[in-house]
């Protein structure tokens, strides 16, 4: 897995920890073309997130700041190590916790572009939770939610001013990108 563009573009990033299943290079590259102009100036809420790789793009490609969220001891590690690697330690704050966790001990902050990447094993009833969680107070206006889930088996069950904008696939991925009404 590498960067694919902005300040980091090209830097390999660290090993995969046992468990995660990151967003391929070209899944990100096609994400981040559709995202465009939503990148720059962000406050950036990364879930789920894994290797970091997602809120890495963004803050590779001028978002303002990430907050990484991942209940993994592994995870939170490899984020950190990755943000050495890029040089973008300043722009982020790791956080290790259930997502649920996060959104109960903290004041809910405005992101302007969340990312959610749940480990597949995960229920949809939870996923669902989390997307009407970010809908109570921690959106930005004019905000972009994008989610990743299995193709064959998600239905989307989102807060109604919420709207699909752009629906992805990569082989057995979809990555729905949702803004408000």
């Amino acid at each position: 897995m590498r960067v694919i563009a902005g300040s980091a573009r090209g830097t390999r990033l660290g090993p995969v920890p046992v468990g995660t299943r990151p967003l391929s290079d070209r899944a990100r590259e096609g994400l981040f073309s559709s995202l465009g102009h939503r990148v720059v100036g962000a406050k950036v809420l990364d879930l789920f997130a894994g290797t970091g790789a997602v809120g890495i793009e963004a803050l590779s490609r001028g978002a303002l700041h990430a907050t990484f969220v991942d209940n993994s001891r592994r995870a939170v590690a490899t984020i950190e190590a990755n943000l050495k690697r890029t040089k973008l330690v300043e722009l982020a704050t790791p956080v290790r916790a259930d997502w649920n966790v996060f959104f109960a001990h903290q004041e809910p902050k405005r992101y302007d572009l969340v990312f959610l990447d749940p480990p597949y094993r995960i229920p949809g009833e939870e996923v669902d939770a989390a997307l009407f969680f970010l809908d109570e107070g921690w959106l930005s206006p004019g905000w972009t939610v994008v989610l990743t889930r299995p193709r064959r088996s998600y239905t989307d069950v989102v807060p109604v001013n919420w709207q699909v904008t752009r629906r992805l696939e990569y082989g057995d991925t979809l990555v729905v990108v949702y803004r408000e009404v």
